[in-house]
């Protein structure tokens, strides 16, 4: 009587193994020999109904009652999909969609078909449109929030859409990096690394930088030329200011190193608020943020999550080069002060260089919570934009410590978010509003703003 279980992809390394023999299986019209050990990247192939959208750019399936994350597809789609992870003693599997069987009405011919199934990381959205993606993130946000954080958007009648940035829908979520991070190939092409591999695709192009970073590129001859296999290339072009590029962390100009003593290692970035222009030194090389909007998007949100703050004092954690700390100097008035606390020196560095001549700012480099354990004084605000791990529990204590009567945490990851939500929940703070913003089109990543009252 025939089973109505689907059938084991992996059934005939089973066998194999109890056998003590080695099988073999039919695969595209030829004969091919499988070795019992269970191979990290599987020539397997099986179809799947697609379920929910799940954090980290896949979608959640079934094969056989295990879980298999499922790339490049969407809810609802019936697809054939190619093993990438998994064996019969994997908790679960990780799967790309490579044949379409039931499309999803969001689906759209990819804009970036070199991150698809089997290329480059950071397009894992490139087939799904626009305004699907940013409910795929909130989706995702609201998910995280519930399951990790004990809040129900619902219930706080939260209201959080994904908000896009100004010129994206225009330009179809494309052309918005400043910064693109490259490495050469085994050839000397540059490209970027295949999705959670070290083994590099080769590019012609970035579908996803702005056009000062494909300028700077071509003149530069970066995608035609052949580098040393291994090379790390980075284009930097700030809106409005002077492009760099840099190879191996030393500037080049002219399609060589750049050798003169004044060689710019380092570019002008400038955010406008309210009309005035706030304008920031910062290493070619060091951290901001990618999308041409996000500075001016993300200091926005702060000032108006941080509220009314003339004559508080003001804690900036995780400042790096300053970005939220020369607006808050300016909010916080003659009377006020901001703490901007950072463990990157090189960082640091920048925002002595930013905050030069305001005298209402203390600038400390060292660990969060070390730092504020050396200087145990309270604070009426804190503002944080912790890394990708987020801020974390001992680092949360010590900021209920301090008492402040709100909280502003700038989130580059929904879990870690929602992790540190719940902790700060455990201090009496509760989340009063939240907006979340597309600063990564086409990749499952997303900002969020929280603001936590007690």
């Amino acid at each position: 009587m025939p089973s109505d279980r689907p059938s084991d992809p992996f059934a005939d390394r089973r066998a194999a193994r109890g056998g003590g023999r080695r099988a073999t299986r039919r695969q595209g019209g030829r004969t091919t020999r499988q070795s019992t050990r269970v191979d990290p990247r599987p020539e397997v192939e099986v179809e799947l109904e697609v379920g929910p959208v799940a954090h980290g750019g896949h979608c959640v399936a079934r094969y056989d009652g295990r879980v298999v994350f499922v790339r490049h597809t969407l809810p609802g789609e019936r697809v054939r999909a190619r093993v990438t992870e998994g064996g019969e003693a994997a908790k679960f599997w990780r799967a790309d969609a490579v044949e379409i069987l039931e499309a999803s009405p969001d689906r759209v011919p990819s804009v970036w078909p070199e991150a698809g199934p089997g290329g480059v990381g950071g397009g894992e959205l490139a087939h799904v449109a626009l305004d699907a993606q940013r409910r795929w993130k909130r989706d995702v946000l609201a998910e995280q929030l519930r399951r990790l954080g004990k809040v129900d958007l619902d219930e706080l009648d939260l209201q959080v859409e994904v908000e896009g940035l100004p010129g994206d829908d225009e330009r179809g979520g494309l052309g918005y990096r400043t910064r693109v991070d490259l490495v050469a190939d085994g050839t000397g092409r540059a490209g970027m690394h295949r999705f959670r591999s070290h083994d590099v695709v080769a590019l012609d192009g970035m579908p996803l930088a702005t056009e000062d970073v494909a300028e700077l590129a071509a003149r530069e001859k970066v995608f035609t030329r052949t580098w040393r296999a291994g090379t790390r290339i980075e284009l930097v072009a700030p809106v409005g200011s002077a492009p760099v590029l840099l190879v191996d962390g030393e500037p080049w100009r002219s399609g060589s190193p750049d050798q003169r003593p004044n060689a710019r290692r380092s570019v002008t970035e400038r955010v406008v608020l309210d009309g005035q222009q706030h304008e920031y030194r910062v290493a070619a090389g060091g951290f901001w943020q990618v999308h041409r909007e996000a500075p001016a998007t993300l200091t926005r949100a702060v000032l108006d999550g941080v509220g009314d703050v003339d004559g508080a004092r003001v804690l900036d954690l995780y400042s790096g080069a300053g970005l939220f700390t020369t607006p808050l100097a300016t909010a916080v008035g003659a009377a006020g002060s901001v703490v901007a606390v950072e463990g990157d020196e090189r960082a640091v560095r920048d925002a002595r260089r930013n905050a030069h001549g305001l005298d209402r700012v203390e600038l400390h480099h060292g660990a969060v919570e070390q730092v504020l354990a050396d200087d145990p004084t309270g604070a009426d605000v804190v503002v944080l934009d912790p890394p990708r791990v987020g801020a974390g529990r001992a680092v949360v204590e010590t900021i209920a410590s301090r008492q402040p009567s709100r909280v502003v945490y700038v989130a580059c990851d929904p879990a870690a978010l929602a992790r540190d939500v719940s902790y700060l929940a455990g201090h009496g703070y509760g989340l009063a509003s939240l907006r979340a913003f597309d600063l990564f089109p086409h990749t499952h990543h997303f900002e969020a703003v929280a603001v936590l009252t007690r």
